[in-house]
């Protein structure tokens, strides 16, 4: 993924100090980032100086999710997220995922998650159970 932002260095900062990002390469154009295992998972450009602000509901992104392992490593995260004083949006219980959402200093949302079942055959069965319903995500 490739987002145009405000601010290459705050959000650079915001991706790595805060997400845990590695930086694989800068360049004049933007910040190359990895988890680690790749070349690059995600990029930040420079937006031209009279972009549009990230509208919510409007065309374009409505968020993007990154997988962990599991509700422990989810939990770890919303600890890191508090304790660095971002703003969460929501937690959801999706009954195949639990979550947590939040900005990053554009307004692009965020969504980390973890798989609530071993089985993806489990996962995809409840995804299409029309009795589902998501729940708020309560961690103790």
């Amino acid at each position: 993924m490739v987002l145009n932002v405000k601010d290459v260095e705050a959000s650079t900062k915001f991706y790595t100090e805060i997400l845990g990002f590695d930086i694989s390469r800068q360049t004049e154009m933007g910040t190359f980032l990895t988890c680690g295992k790749i070349h690059h998972d995600l990029a930040l450009f420079k937006a031209p100086v009279d972009a549009l602000p990230v509208t919510a509901g409007q065309l374009g992104l409505n968020h993007f999710a990154v997988q962990v392992a599991d509700i422990a490593d989810l939990k770890e995260v919303y600890d890191t997220l508090q304790d660095k004083g971002v703003t969460l949006d929501h937690n959801t219980d999706h009954g195949m995922t639990s979550s947590v959402y939040f900005m990053d200093p554009d307004g692009n949302r965020i969504e980390f998650f973890c798989n609530n079942q071993d089985d993806p055959s489990e996962g995809l069965a409840l995804m299409g159970d029309m009795n589902r319903r998501n729940t708020e995500l309560v961690f103790s």
